[in-house]
């Protein structure tokens, strides 16, 4: 049965009828696909077909989110790699594929199963086989794994959390207009997931690295990121250049883990957006 919705079969049918290259855009956890909004524009205004489906049972607007929470809850990550390989199958060429944070991380399996044909992955959740784990990163994801009940949860965010592990390298009051206009609960299981998956040798939390036909990939890095710092961006990176396919890795200087939704989202956009030309 298939779990694409209205809007996402219409995403996928406009793709195919511009045939025009796709990007598929992966959100992660406190967003919605919406974020991806001027992404998209961007992208499309450079002869690509923008398509961001969401998460399996995401709300349509921030609002929604807010007011019915747990329909976020125990979103799993194959469960959400399975959604957007359907979308991907519905289309009629292999997209580019660019994610975000968790989104990072499903973008990578998708290229794993050699289902995109050039991925971008900005500041990934780490896989199984990254292994440094350094305070920050703790420390942001404390709101969540500081109760194991959030195990089967939506959690949101405050203003304080958000503040540490997204908007730490912006001013306060974009920090908190970013809050308003995007942030909404999440599933708690992907980060217990991914708190696990170097002991669970049976974990979803795993990338096929090795694949020949995983397709370039690049790797965003923000240098600055509380949530995702550049020792386990590049811990990821050094797994994927074991790949045959071109790998690399980039570091945003002064960037947050909000890179994708703050005043400089345009500077890491056109660096995921030259290297899908540079490779497609």
């Amino acid at each position: 049965m298939s779990t694409l919705t209205e809007r996402e079969r219409h995403e996928i049918e406009r793709a195919n009828e511009l045939e025009l290259p796709p990007v598929v855009f992966v959100h992660g956890l406190w967003l919605l696909s919406s974020s991806w909004g001027r992404w998209r524009a961007l992208f499309e205004e450079n002869g690509y077909a923008g398509v961001a489906p969401g998460w399996p049972d995401d709300p349509d607007s921030v609002e929604e989110a807010r007011k019915d929470p747990q329909v976020f809850a125990r979103k799993m990550v194959k469960q959400v790699t399975d959604h957007y390989l359907e979308a991907i199958a519905a289309l009629e060429r292999k997209p580019a594929v660019v994610g975000h944070s968790f989104g990072g991380l499903i973008a990578q399996r998708i290229a794993g199963v050699a289902a995109s044909a050039v991925t971008v992955a900005i500041d990934p959740a780490p896989f199984r086989g990254v292994l440094p784990l350094p305070i920050s990163s703790l420390r942001s994801a404390a709101p969540v794994l500081s109760n194991p009940a959030n195990l089967g949860r939506a959690v949101s965010l405050t203003f304080e959390q958000f503040s540490f592990g997204w908007a730490n390298a912006l001013p306060d009051e974009e920090a908190r207009a970013l809050y308003e206009e995007f942030h909404v609960p999440a599933s708690g299981v992907p980060l217990f997931q991914a708190a696990t998956a170097n002991l669970n040798p049976f974990t979803e939390v795993k990338v096929d690295t090795r694949n020949p036909e995983r397709g370039p990939l690049l790797i965003i890095s923000g240098e600055k990121d509380n949530t995702v710092p550049w020792a386990i961006a590049n811990a990821s990176y050094k797994q994927q250049a074991k790949n045959p396919s071109a790998t690399e890795i980039v570091e945003m200087p002064d960037r947050g883990h909000a890179l994708t939704i703050d005043h400089g989202w345009q500077d890491v956009a056109q660096k995921a957006l030259e290297f899908i030309k540079r490779h497609s």
